[in-house]
């Protein structure tokens, strides 16, 4: 006997799961469908396996879309404090890393088994896994063809998310179902990822794999200039880190970074000035400024020597180290797509949904909440954030 559900929701992620718990507690019939044999690897797998779970400074300016304003509506009616909230009620500790990061003490598994609970309090029924065949509209109600059963439901909720980590599950699903119903797509494309560099101009730069320091990294012109200082991460096919991650959601194919792997020096002026004062190489100089491997390598693949003293160096050659360190600036080739990139940018096109209620315009009952939309968020728990404020935006509405 098909059973007919006030609503359903596919995709038991971070937002479908806060969406179905939000509306079951509400008093909504609610069922929760996943094609996944383990429930919410991507939280599970988020922070190192902490789940970095919101971030204190949440603010429509750390997200990006193609209308920055769509995302504030949700953001102001569920706060990171509302989540907090719920985690103290759960009993689950957790710690600020650093700028506002908030991550689990013990483990993921903390909150994944808080939405779970969450979603047992509002009575919600679990399909799992369960893979969907097809959605369709019959009458007012929306048809769901899932491992041969036949699911109705009054509200249809689409929360599985973009193409990011298709090894964990991900798939391009809410994109077919909003084509399937004529709304339109930002493109997608991967976000928060490694970016690569040609082969043979990245070979000197293979041996620095696996350095890691803080630098100035930026991208674009003037107005859409996009800058962060975060830790780089020297890598055998091109430059990851949080520096990397956060600069690959403005980067554009073909664009430029600039890079200054020593922010807080002014390396030509140090060295001009400090010339006859300076009694050590290069080499050794350098190597008390930056990772002694990283200075090393440095000097060989902009054809300085090591061991050459400053005093006998002309300040123009001074003038091009200091240039080559402070503005290093280069284009990558690429990233490491979707299959490393933590997020995905582009999605549902906010413009055929409702801020308030995450529901399609021009489909009545219809909503998307979370990666699926275009809304993406910066590196440090925001994604999160949007997860929970988006899901809690559709089920309150339902």
């Amino acid at each position: 006997m098909t059973k007919t559900y006030d609503v359903a929701v596919i995709g038991a992620g971070a937002a479908g799961m806060m969406c179905a718990a939000v509306a079951g507690q509400r008093g909504k019939s609610v069922v929760l469908i996943d094609h996944a044999e383990k429930l919410a690897e991507k939280i599970r797998i988020s922070g190192g396996g902490r789940c970095n779970f919101t971030n204190l400074h949440t603010s429509p300016q750390n997200f990006l879309s193609q209308n920055p304003h769509f995302c504030k509506s949700a953001l102001a009616r569920y706060t990171p404090q509302d989540f907090l909230a719920l985690m103290k009620r759960h009993h689950i500790p957790y710690h600020e890393k650093h700028k506002g990061q908030l991550f689990c003490d013990r483990s993921a598994e903390d909150v994944i088994a808080m939405l779970q609970a969450e979603c047992d309090a509002g009575n919600v029924d679990w399909r799992m896994p369960c893979k969907v065949s097809g959605v369709g509209k019959q009458g007012e109600l929306f048809r769901i063809d899932a491992s041969g059963e036949e699911i109705l439901a009054r509200n249809l909720v689409i929360a599985t998310g973009g193409l990011s980590i298709p090894k964990i599950g991900a798939t391009d699903f809410a994109f077919r179902v909003a084509k399937q119903f004529g709304l339109k797509l930002i493109d997608p494309r991967p976000a928060l990822v490694p970016l690569t560099f040609d082969e043979a101009a990245w070979q000197p730069f293979v041996p620095l794999a696996g350095i890691a320091l803080p630098v100035d990294i930026e991208t674009g012109e003037k107005k859409n200039k996009a800058h962060f200082r975060e830790d780089l991460l020297f890598t055998h096919r091109g430059l990851s880190g949080p520096a990397v991650l956060q600069i690959s959601s403005f980067w554009e194919h073909g664009g430029a970074l600039t890079l200054n792997l020593l922010p807080e020096t002014d390396l030509a002026h140090e060295l001009i000035e400090g010339k006859s004062s300076i009694k050590k190489n290069l080499g050794n100089y350098l190597a008390q400024l930056l990772p002694s491997r990283l200075a090393e390598g440095w000097l060989l693949a902009n054809d300085f020597k090591g061991d050459a003293r400053l005093a006998d160096m002309q300040d123009k050659q001074l003038r091009r180290l200091g240039e080559s360190l402070n503005r290093w600036r280069i284009v990558p080739n690429g990233s490491e797509g979707f299959r490393k990139a933590e997020v995905t940018r582009g999605g549902v096109d906010t413009r055929e949904l409702s801020q308030q209620t995450m529901a399609a315009n021009r489909v009545p009952g219809l909503h998307f909440i979370g990666e699926a939309v275009d809304v993406t968020g910066w590196l440090g728990g925001y994604n999160f954030q949007w997860a929970w404020a988006s899901g809690f935006a559709a089920g309150t509405a339902l």
